[in-house]
């Protein structure tokens, strides 16, 4: 007969532990789950003006009042429907003189108002009143009193958005491009991940470095170059579009395969390369054909790594800014409709309306591919042997022509923006300058804009390094508190289904509300730092865990009976074993710090501006070739952080890890 469960007594290690994981997870609740919930409330918050509350009087040259007026009765100077465009935000005014077609703020009449509730607020100049005691006002004052629209909650925002055509027709646009960009990135990116892992083609390495590029530049990038070879006017190709406008879904979708087909690629020789080359001996034992294995061996083993590519690419198109906003013309996207309602039409509801809308694809596409992976099982063993591609003369030719002509397409759009930001002026001065650089002459912020991003790069890269290695160190380490551990993971889950636009309106929200004690940090570089950290967490989490889980448990063992405190085998040990994944988590945020626009479009200020914006902004005033430029000094950047990581890394890997080859 068992006896009754008892619980180990927990030592000094295990609450330390567990305070660093509340704490980081307290940082993941507060940069992530309550602007989101504050944002969700947005959403349902309707604001109208009732008129029922609010009664005048008005005197006459005698003094005398007359009768007492309920706003809602009396022959209104504005039409219901300014009424309602004023309703639509917590910024709708709704001046009182509007209601009276004579009225002049030099006459001598005077007036009474009251609000018949308490609830009844309206404004004389920035005092605030409320309540049914009488204000006598003259005229000069009355034109000074304003009403203000009050909340409720309810649907309407959403019944609005699905009836007017333009805004749901964007539901349409983004879901078509996300599947249609899937597709072929998810396809092109299959085979040239298949090229490298399955054949014996030259410059394997020159290709594979060359299909990362697009990940060191902004997506507005490929759109600048997209405008200078396409465009209907100078565009250096324009007659390859047999008459049709690149702006718009031809340059989205374009644009889109550019900027994802390094993330498919990856997942896809990822998956490609743990294949057990047993099952290739076997079939080829069976005389199968090549094209039987492949359907048969190759794909199904694969699989898993192409839907988890779908998902990145669907996710990256249907939640990407940048790249819409260049180049999509009138075809109408969620994402920029989010920019449209906030920055455009100052519309804070409408566009929270517009970020859940975006979000339940996003999320949905999350849910399938957790689903997936969980059904993921292992496809390399202990016995399994690594496969070998056989030198076949035909195919690897045919491989190295699909593979160049990949190159070309990604090397040509790179180097279309490096020769627009060296000419004087497309198409009609094609001397080489470097004015375009001359950011100072510029609207967008300038080289403090670039100095600011650099700041944001290099501060996400130290600080989002710490954060999410401790934070995955602790829940992956940390005995018992399941519970609290498995908050804690899905908390850092969450940031991967949210895109950036989504929690740019959610800061705005939570961070811009003055009874927020975190006010202060609105349009400051701190929250540029916690929101680029918040956006690109689950990556980084990922990364750090998969380390952790190839340490053995036997260290920690170890340690406790040497009766030696956690953070000496986490220094002395944990560190330097996991320190290749360590300096990934680093280099992955410092490039995504550069060339986020999303995150941050909404955050920014005139002091904190940053290069990505800057970009944008340039197109935005027609200065492509400068946008161009500063989107080039991107791409440096970027590239001179990924070699000197490269560098660093195979110097302090070769000191810190000495112990690996003493084995």
């Amino acid at each position: 007969m068992r006896g009754p469960l008892v619980k180990p007594k927990l030592g000094r290690d295990d609450w330390a532990q567990r305070s660093f994981m509340l704490v980081i997870g307290l940082y993941l609740i507060v940069a992530l789950a309550l602007p989101l919930y504050v944002m969700l409330s947005k959403a349902f918050t309707i604001y109208h003006f009732d008129l029922r509350q609010y009664e005048v009087q008005v005197s006459d040259e005698s003094g005398n009042f007359g009768e007492t007026l309920t706003l809602s009765s009396h022959n209104m100077r504005p039409s219901p429907s300014v009424v309602e465009d004023l309703s639509t935000n917590t910024n709708g005014r709704l001046g009182i003189a509007q209601f009276f077609p004579d009225f002049s703020f030099r006459s001598p009449v005077n007036y009474r108002f009251r609000g018949v509730t308490p609830s009844a607020v309206y404004l004389i100049g920035s005092e605030r009143n409320s309540g049914p005691d009488w204000v006598e006002l003259d005229s000069n004052t009355f034109r000074r009193v304003v009403l203000r629209p009050v909340s409720e909650r309810g649907l309407t925002n959403f019944k609005t958005y699905f009836s007017t055509p333009a805004l749901f027709q964007s539901v349409q646009n983004s879901l078509l491009i996300a599947v249609i960009v899937t597709v072929i990135t998810v396809s092109l990116a299959f085979w040239f991940a298949y090229a490298l892992a399955r054949s014996k083609m030259h410059l394997k390495g020159v290709f594979r470095m060359v299909a990362m590029m697009p990940i060191l530049v902004p997506s507005l990038l490929p759109g600048i170059a997209l405008l200078y070879l396409f465009s209907p006017r100078q565009g250096m190709l324009k007659a390859l579009m047999f008459g049709h406008d690149i702006n718009g879904p031809i340059g989205i979708v374009i644009g889109s395969v550019f900027f994802t087909f390094p993330h498919a690629m990856i997942i896809i020789s990822t998956a490609l390369s743990i294949s057990d080359a047993r099952l290739f001996e076997a079939s080829e034992s069976l005389k199968a054909s090549r094209w039987r294995t492949f359907w048969t061996v190759t794909i199904p083993g694969a699989r898993y790594g192409l839907f988890s590519a779908a998902f990145v690419v669907f996710n990256l198109v249907i939640t990407d800014f940048g790249l819409p906003k260049v180049i999509g013309g009138n075809f109408n996207m969620l994402a920029v409709d989010i920019y449209k309602q906030v920055i455009g039409q100052q519309n804070f509801e409408m566009g929270a309306v517009v970020s859940i809308v975006l979000l339940v694809p996003a999320l949905l596409a999350f849910g399938i591919d957790r689903r997936m992976q969980k059904k993921q099982v292992a496809l390399l063993t202990s016995r399994s042997v690594v496969f070998e591609p056989k030198p076949n003369k035909p195919m690897d030719w045919f491989f190295f022509g699909y593979a160049s002509f990949v190159a070309i397409f990604i090397v040509g759009i790179i180097a279309v923006c490096q020769f627009a930001a060296l000419i004087k002026q497309w198409p009609y001065n094609l001397s080489l300058s470097l004015k375009n650089y001359d950011f100072s002459r510029m609207d967008g912020g300038g080289w403090g804009s670039y100095t600011n991003s650099l700041l944001l790069a290099i501060l996400t890269a130290i600080i989002g390094t710490v954060v999410v290695f401790l934070g995955a160190y602790m829940v992956e380490k940390t005995k018992g508190f399941e519970k609290g551990r498995a908050i804690f993971q899905g908390l850092a889950m969450l940031p991967m289904a949210i895109p950036g636009m989504v929690l740019g309106i959610a800061y705005i929200f939570y961070f811009n509300n003055p009874s927020n004690p975190l006010n202060f940090i609105y349009g400051t570089m701190i929250i540029l730092v916690v929101s680029t950290v918040t956006h690109f967490y689950t990556v980084s989490h990922l990364t750090a865990v998969t380390a952790l889980k190839q340490m053995d448990t036997e260290f920690e063992s170890v340690s406790q009976s040497l009766k030696q405190p956690f953070y000496k085998l986490f220094w002395r040990v944990t560190v330097p074993v996991s320190l290749p994944a360590i300096l990934n988590i680093s280099i992955y945020l410092f490039v995504n710090a550069m060339t986020t626009v999303s995150a941050v479009v909404f955050l920014y200020s005139t002091d904190t501006a940053l290069a990505s914006v800057a970009v944008l902004n340039m197109n935005d005033a027609g200065d492509i070739a400068p946008a161009a430029a500063m989107g080039m000094m991107i791409f440096y950047t970027n590239a001179g952080a990924r070699i000197l990581h490269a560098l660093l890394s195979k110097g302090i890997l070769a000191r810190s890890n000495a112990w690996r080859k003493s084995g």
